[in-house]
C-alpha cells in the first residue's frame, strides 16, 4: 500500500519540476490563505483577489518592512507569482478551484513596488 505524501514531500516535488519559488512560498500561500479565510470570516472557497488582498496583509503583518525582501527571496515579484503557486498546488491536489476560477485572477492585482515599498513609512505612527 502507497504512503501518503505530506505536504512538504508534495511541495519538494513541485520545486524540482518548477524551480521558479522557494519552498516556503508554497508554505506561505497556505499560511496565508488560512488567514484569508479567517479575516473573511469564510471556511471554504476564496476567490484569487481574495486571496491576493489577504496574502498583502498577511506577508506585512509577517514581515513588516522586509516583506518585499522576503517575497523576491522566494522567488515573487508579482502577483502572478502567486497564482502560479496556488495553480502548482492545485496540480498536485494541495488546493481545489472552481470553475469560475482561473490562473488570469491573479493578473497584475497590485504592484508590488507601492503595496511593499514603503512597508515602514506606512505603518511608523507619529508619536508627537
Amino acid at each position: 500500500m502507497e504512503k501518503q505524501k505530506n505536504f512538504y514531500q508534495v511541495v519538494e516535488e513541485i520545486c524540482v519540476e518548477d524551480p521558479r519559488y522557494k519552498a516556503d512560498a508554497y508554505e506561505f500561500v497556505l499560511q496565508a490563505l488560512h488567514f484569508t479565510q479567517g479575516k473573511l470570516k469564510k471556511e471554504g472557497h476564496v476567490t484569487g483577489k481574495e486571496l491576493l488582498g489577504g496574502t498583502r496583509d498577511f506577508v506585512i503583518e509577517q514581515y513588516g518592512p522586509m516583506a518585499k525582501t522576503v517575497l523576491n527571496y522566494w522567488g515573487v515579484t508579482k502577483t502572478q507569482d502567486f497564482g502560479n503557486i496556488v495553480f502548482n498546488m492545485i496540480g498536485r491536489q494541495l488546493l481545489s478551484k472552481t470553475e469560475s476560477d482561473s490562473l488570469g485572477d491573479f493578473n497584475d492585482v497590485y504592484d508590488f513596488d507601492s503595496v511593499f515599498g514603503n512597508v515602514l513609512r506606512d505603518t511608523v505612527k507619529d508619536i508627537q
